[in-house]
């Protein structure tokens, strides 16, 4: 196994499980000392505990991403911890609430907008300035397919997304001259816990809106996360990448 990222320190926030567990992982695996970041402590520690026996680097931290002061900890201490910070991954999302937009409740809607778009404007504040002490580096922003396009029955979730990309690009124009790289992810509808209390039947119907007729896999997502971080991507900045199973293409 090629260790593409020995020597960098990586940073992935929703790390205890899902897609941000399977980033931590590989980046791991790929020679990365990584703060594993999680709004549960016992998940984050497992991620870690995983890194660790397989000869990895890991540390773990506890917070909520939609508190600036909770996101700023995360970052203290991956420096703290490793001296440095030259890569990061803005994953941590929820579902929030769903349905027609004037039938919604204002304070989920506040609360996902905290933790799914504000959180990536913390994160990137507090991770570009360890960045430029570096001499450049690259951050990853999980949006979504619906960063990209609309549903009707999610306006909270599609707003947020949307703001993610849109942040993104303007982020990355901003830095660029300091060789920082920002660009962000959008995954179809993926297996990991987010939908795993939802019945077969809506399952079914969320595989079938994919040409490629299945849900993607977290691994698919890491995939593409690890390669906008590496040096395999080095002239790749403020752009929107897609993993949808053909999702957007219809």
């Amino acid at each position: 196994m090629e260790k593409i990222f020995t020597g960098k320190v990586a940073l992935v926030t929703g790390a205890g499980s899902g897609i941000g567990k399977a980033v931590a992982l590989e980046l791991a695996v790929h020679g990365a000392s990584v703060v594993v970041n999680d709004i549960h402590q016992d998940a984050a520690q497992k991620v870690v505990e995983q890194i660790v026996s397989s000869a990895g680097n890991a540390v773990s931290i506890s917070g909520n991403v939609g508190k600036p002061e909770d996101v700023k900890a995360a970052v203290d201490l991956a420096v703290k911890t490793y001296g440095a910070l030259h890569l990061a991954v803005n994953n941590a999302g929820i579902s929030g609430p769903l349905g027609p937009l004037a039938e919604l409740d204002i304070q989920a809607y506040k609360d996902l907008m905290d933790v799914n778009l504000h959180s990536v404007f913390y994160g990137m504040k507090y991770q570009i300035p360890e960045l430029i002490k570096v001499g450049g580096g690259a951050i990853v922003n999980v949006s979504s397919i619906l960063g990209l396009v609309g549903d009707p029955g999610a306006a909270p979730y599609v707003s947020a997304k949307h703001g993610v990309t849109g942040m993104t690009k303007a982020a990355a124009l901003a830095y660029a001259d300091k060789k920082i790289r920002i660009n962000s992810v959008h995954p179809g509808y993926i297996d990991t816990p987010l939908l795993g209390a939802l019945p077969e039947a809506a399952l079914a119907g969320l595989k079938a809106l994919h040409p490629l007729g299945r849900l993607g896999t977290a691994n698919e997502v890491a995939d593409l996360v690890l390669f906008l971080l590496s040096d395999k991507a080095t002239f790749i900045t403020g752009s929107q990448h897609l993993v949808d199973g053909g999702y957007t293409a219809r």
